[in-house]
């Protein structure tokens, strides 16, 4: 097997609760190796670039909303299956229906917002992770 690669995002609402020691230390618990690691407060452009696949759909202009509203913390894990592993320790999309012991089982609840605010984003295939982390790590 090769290591592969995936994007992690912990969004406004995982860094305005406190969550982003949480976040990491589970990413590296399940034996991830975090590669790069940035804070930033996403503009737009960045914003539009990341979500295109999204654009027209009814959520697109809260969820771009949303993650305008706080600064971000983006991360590129490594390891064996990463991108599954990722996206089985972050729990499903919906928070009200992920189960214990993930990410969004654990600390995400429905906020009663316009869009799901759910603590984290992983890339879900091996090109959209490669799309996303030159996104936000161009070089």
């Amino acid at each position: 097997m090769s290591t592969e690669k995936t994007l992690i995002l912990i969004k406004p609402d995982g860094i305005r609760r406190g969550l982003v020691g949480e976040v990491i230390s589970r990413i590296e618990s399940k034996g991830y190796l975090i590669e790069a690691l940035r804070m930033l407060n996403a503009d737009r452009a960045l914003l539009e670039k990341h979500y295109a696949e999204h654009v027209g759909k009814p959520f697109y202009e809260p969820l771009v909303e949303f993650m305008m509203s706080g600064p971000i913390i983006v991360i590129v894990a490594s390891g064996e299956r990463v991108i599954e592993g990722f996206r089985s320790l972050a729990g499903v999309t919906d928070p009200t229906l992920a189960v214990p012991g993930t990410i969004r089982g654990d600390l995400a609840r429905d906020q009663g917002t316009k869009v799901v605010q759910n603590i984290v984003h992983g890339s879900d295939s091996p090109e959209s992770a490669a799309r996303e982390i030159a996104i936000f790590f161009p070089k």
